[in-house]
């Protein structure tokens, strides 16, 4: 891939992460080619990369679109992210290193602080809380593949973990978790860190019925 398709993937892959395109959102192509100063070639390279990636797809009269899950496939990515990531939890368990251990306990730390200064309020900035911990624990797990397919699958869930810290009481359960996963990180406990981690991740039926209906 040239760099220029490879610039323009990064652009949209950075659009998906900070939540400027939501699911279902349509790829505005030539708002991309004018933002970029990029002929149409390059950006045909992208798009065909990221739909290769399960990140886009292409709807009939509707054109290039951020990729947006039926119920079935929510379900379905979300029971692999969780064990992804549980995982990553369990192996960070048996690898982390003294410097990644005190990054963890500064961001778990950081998190209870948002939770005590505004509780349910700023879920945004609690977001991006929260993708730091879970960054530094596929860090801590010492495999990069591991670590490049739990962003992978992260970015087809990303917008519905953000819309989550939007319900009440949902920051503060985050944090209390990210709390006892971190504590069985330490203790070096394998087992236990992989499932709570997985615990974690995962949403109920009902939970996902509903983040899936917020951007309906």
């Amino acid at each position: 891939m040239g760099v220029q398709s490879q610039m323009v993937v990064e652009t949209i892959l950075a659009k998906i992460d900070a939540g400027f395109l939501h699911p279902g959102d349509i790829i505005a192509e030539d708002a991309l080619i004018a933002e970029l100063a990029i002929s149409r070639t390059p950006l045909r390279e992208a798009l065909l990369q990221l739909e290769a990636q399960g990140l886009v797809i292409r709807q009939p009269r509707k054109g290039v679109v951020v990729f947006k899950p039926t119920l079935e496939e929510f379900l379905a990515i979300l029971e692999v992210h969780a064990r992804l990531e549980g995982q990553a939890a369990g192996l960070a368990a048996r690898r982390l290193s003294p410097a990644r251990g005190a990054a963890l306990r500064e961001v778990v730390d950081a998190c209870a602080l948002h939770h005590r200064t505004h509780v349910d309020g700023q879920p945004n900035d609690y977001y991006q809380l929260n993708l730091d911990f879970h960054r530094l624990v596929g860090e801590a797990s010492g495999n990069p593949f591991l670590l490049e397919m739990i962003k992978s699958n992260a970015r087809k869930l990303m917008a519905y973990y953000r819309a989550r810290y939007r319900t009440v009481g949902a920051i503060g359960a985050s944090a209390t978790e990210h709390a006892e996963i971190a504590e069985a990180i330490l203790d070096r406990r394998s087992d236990e860190a992989e499932a709570l981690m997985i615990s974690h991740v995962q949403f109920d039926h009902v939970t996902a019925m509903d983040l899936l209906a917020s951007f309906d």
